[in-house]
């Protein structure tokens, strides 16, 4: 599944120029699921190395100058990958908001793939990380406003765990809030993450937008959890990322 991308299928310049990163990868992908019926919704792409590295061993070669053609370069692989495998339901994609520098310009190449490769764009979501030190906060909310309103889903991931979270949400909110793994540990038998999960989840719901917990492990996290109204979740609980294929997902 490793052929290289050829980028002269693409009509963005910035990713015309210099294509070549300095090293490749490939995806896994893991799913997300509905608690309340035991259903799987979609699977996240996650970055991997060609021989299933990890992410951090990827990720760190990432620098300013190849960037922004690494962030397109994920959408195009997820995209490719998600459609050979012949994913259904939502393909959740990382990106890097620093690395956008006008959305109209820079989403032409996941618009290109995704009409090349035959996936919906209407079910991609756009994930970014709040651990990620953002440039501009207003420059995150130009980019998610305008993903939506080109009718890409979006969502902040790893929310608890980074810089700014709440002030995120309060500029602006995307159609998921990712609540990050630190918070749902052991919540079955941590009050006071239960009341911070509780209250973050009506603050979800008062803003209109969904929450998901990610990295559950045991059954137990997961019906609490589900208890304190959170039923999209993610986690090794239901499947391990799926290295270039979509795993089977187990329910208790």
């Amino acid at each position: 599944m490793n052929k290289p991308i050829d980028f002269r299928r693409f009509s963005c310049r910035q990713c015309l120029e210099e294509a070549d990163i300095g090293f490749d990868f490939t995806m896994a992908f893991q799913p997300l699921v509905r608690y309340s019926n035991r259903s799987v919704i979609g699977y996240e792409a996650l970055v991997r190395g060609l021989e299933n590295e990890s992410a951090w061993s990827i990720l760190q070669q990432v620098n300013a100058s190849n960037r922004y053609r690494f962030d397109q370069l994920c959408r195009i692989k997820a995209i490719e990958l998600a459609a050979r495998l012949k994913l259904s339901g939502t393909l959740s994609i990382n990106f890097l908001p620093n690395a956008v520098y006008r959305p109209e310009l820079c989403i032409r190449t996941t618009f290109e793939a995704a009409e090349l490769f035959g996936f919906p764009v209407e079910n991609i979501l756009f994930e970014f990380t709040e651990n990620e030190e953002l440039i501009s906060a207003s420059h995150v909310k130009t980019v998610v406003e305008s993903y939506q309103k080109m009718g890409f889903q979006t969502a902040i991931d790893d929310f608890g765990a980074g810089y700014s979270g709440l002030k995120l949400l309060a500029d602006f909110q995307t159609d998921i809030v990712k609540f990050d793994m630190a918070l749902v540990r052991n919540i079955d038998r941590d009050v006071a993450r239960q009341k911070i999960i509780r209250h973050c989840v009506s603050l979800c719901v008062d803003l209109g937008t969904t929450p998901l917990a990610e990295g559950i492990e045991t059954q137990a996290e997961a019906e609490m959890l589900a208890s304190l109204g959170v039923d999209l979740m993610q986690g090794y609980l239901f499947a391990r990322p799926g290295f270039e294929h979509l795993p089977s997902c187990s329910f208790e």
